[in-house]
């Protein structure tokens, strides 16, 4: 199932802070991130789980090895802010354009409704802190991964846990298997979610690859969260 569109009937504010965020992706990306190529940057400034949880700065080529016992080399970067200024860098960058392209798509149909409930400073805020919790998810799941964290996925999962919970009725426009069809959010929202819990439990940890911890711990943290930040707002 993927998500194309949903339901904008009810918003009232034009999404600003959603907006703002789709750019910064998109500047950071083409920018500094020169659509990937640049890997000084990208590898400086992602989430590295073993840099947050010694608060040393790793450079140079490291060496990993899976359970199999294969090994490969990363080379790292040296950041010229604190470790910890990349929980809220790594969000703003992306390995690919097909990365970028999903990503932003879903925030794209999903942040817009939050935003036009919460309002503009908190939304902004919401979503900040969802890709934090996201981080941490990954950090604590994987404590030694010297494998860069990079990426929106945690903080939209957040955006779309708080939409589950806000508009878990609001009927979503998606593609299944080549065919056009509406559903509740429940249903995309819930297939979406079910998909990365499952896909999470069989990653093994330190193997690279999508960070399924950060997606999980973000939607979770979204779902805790938007009752907070929706106080007292009417849908």
């Amino acid at each position: 199932m993927f998500p194309i569109g949903d339901d904008n009937s009810d918003i009232k504010i034009v999404p600003v802070v959603n907006y703002l965020f789709i750019g910064l992706n998109i500047l950071v990306f083409v920018f500094l991130q020169q659509l990937g190529s640049n890997d000084a940057f990208s590898y400086a400034y992602s989430l590295v789980p073993q840099e947050v949880t010694s608060g040393i700065d790793l450079t140079g080529v490291q060496v990993i090895r899976d359970s199999a016992g294969q090994t490969a080399a990363i080379q790292h970067y040296p950041t010229s802010l604190s470790v910890y200024f990349n929980f809220i860098s790594s969000m703003f960058m992306h390995g690919s354009i097909a990365h970028i392209a999903g990503n932003m798509l879903f925030l794209w149909i999903f942040g817009d409704n939050l935003e036009n409930l919460m309002g503009h400073i908190r939304f902004a805020l919401f979503y900040l802190m969802c890709g934090i919790f996201a981080a941490l998810a990954q950090v604590v799941m994987d404590t030694d991964s010297i494998i860069p964290m990079l990426g929106a996925s945690g903080a939209i999962s957040g955006v779309m846990g708080g939409y589950l919970v806000l508009f878990p009725q609001r009927k979503v426009r998606a593609i299944i298997f080549n065919f056009l069809t509406t559903v509740p959010a429940f249903v995309a929202v819930g297939i979406w979610i079910g998909y990365q819990m499952l896909l999470g439990f069989m990653t093994e940890a330190g193997t690279g690859g999508v960070a399924y911890a950060a997606h999980i711990g973000g939607f979770f943290a979204g779902v805790i969260l938007v009752k907070l930040f929706s106080l007292g707002r009417t849908i």
